[in-house]
């Protein structure tokens, strides 16, 4: 569906799949559970699902012959962070805002994790004392006016690389890969559970999957705490992203399924359940997951299987998006593990 679109390559490959088998059992052992390990996608600063959109991002702005790379998030956002490693590799420059998203109180909140390599990775940072807001912020629109009248040449990037006219096409991509993976070890998988929040990595695997008929099986944990807003916006992500590949069949609402019970008590504060999913998960299969996002969606993935909600038999692929590094600047919270 992708072959009409450039790709930059800035990943080793197709990432791996992995069953989970201690976390299966422990959770009854009705159910098959596998990870998809986005978290280990590319060498750039631990990788990360936004770099898999990058890779069909960057050949436009290599073509409007930007000179720096402008981006938005908070202030321990991965996606900054991976936007930092992108312009490095590349000889650019990066421009970041970082907003003050998360109210966490933590003394090395801002020193260490995604912001210290932000910071090493040689970005020009501004902090910007605003609250969340998945939407088209006015910090951003200034940073890119601003390089502008430096003499610079601004490419726009927005908060998740989500409101992007090719912001859904990487995860279009992730689809098609699992669809070969499936091939390859001759299973297909009934639901796939992904954490939402700018909308366009949970878009882009809903209309990469509606392309044989799973796209509400993919199932979207909210974390955003916001979840009216995020659901429009991965309405009109996949919408356009169906449209932009001819996708050749409608997405309507019902289409996007998200989860909304996870998200407390707010965007990027843990909950006990979140923190207890982040340790079960660590102690059955060594695999880390973070406070923000993919602590939420693995509690969201647990709680569903505990509830029921999936049925015995089903095979279930958990989309780790990465993020690891923000647990660093929440490091109070597990100094005794």
């Amino acid at each position: 569906m992708l072959e009409t679109f450039e790709r930059y390559p800035l990943m080793f490959g197709p990432t791996p799949i992995e069953k989970l088998n201690r976390l299966s059992a422990c959770l009854g052992g009705n159910i098959d559970l596998y990870a998809k390990r986005e978290d280990c996608n590319s060498g750039l600063a631990f990788g990360g699902n936004k770099i898999r959109k990058l890779e069909y991002i960057i050949p436009d702005a290599i073509a409007s012959q930007a000179d720096t790379l402008v981006s938005i998030g908070g202030v321990q956002s991965n996606h900054t962070r991976q936007v930092a490693a992108v312009a490095a590799k590349l000889g650019m420059k990066c421009r970041l805002v970082q907003e003050s998203w998360v109210p966490f109180p933590d003394a090395v909140y801002d020193r260490v994790g995604n912001i210290l390599m932000s910071r090493v990775l040689g970005a020009e940072i501004e902090f910007v004392d605003e609250g969340f807001d998945i939407g088209i912020r006015e910090s951003w629109e200034r940073a890119l006016e601003d390089v502008k009248a430096k003499g610079g040449k601004p490419y726009a990037i927005p908060a998740g690389a989500s409101m992007h006219k090719y912001g859904g096409l990487g995860y279009v991509g992730f689809a098609e890969e699992v669809r070969e993976q499936e091939a390859r070890m001759g299973i297909k998988f009934d639901y796939i559970i992904v954490c939402t929040v700018t909308g366009s990595t949970h878009a882009g695997m809903l209309v990469g999957f509606a392309k044989d008929g799973r796209a509400r099986n993919v199932i979207g944990i909210d974390a955003s705490a916001t979840p009216e807003q995020t659901r429009a916006q991965v309405l009109a992500i996949a919408q356009h992203t169906a449209q932009l590949i001819g996708l050749g069949q409608e997405i309507t609402a019902d289409d996007v399924v998200l989860k909304e019970d996870y998200a407390y008590p707010a965007y990027g504060i843990p909950s006990e359940e979140t923190n207890a999913a982040i340790r079960l998960c660590a102690r059955m299969e060594g695999m880390m997951t973070d406070p923000v996002y993919e602590g939420k969606s693995m509690q969201g993935l647990i709680d569903l299987v505990r509830q029921g909600f999936f049925p015995t038999g089903s095979k279930v692929l958990y989309a780790h998006l990465g993020g690891v590094p923000a647990i660093n600047a929440y490091s109070y919270i597990y100094r005794n593990g």
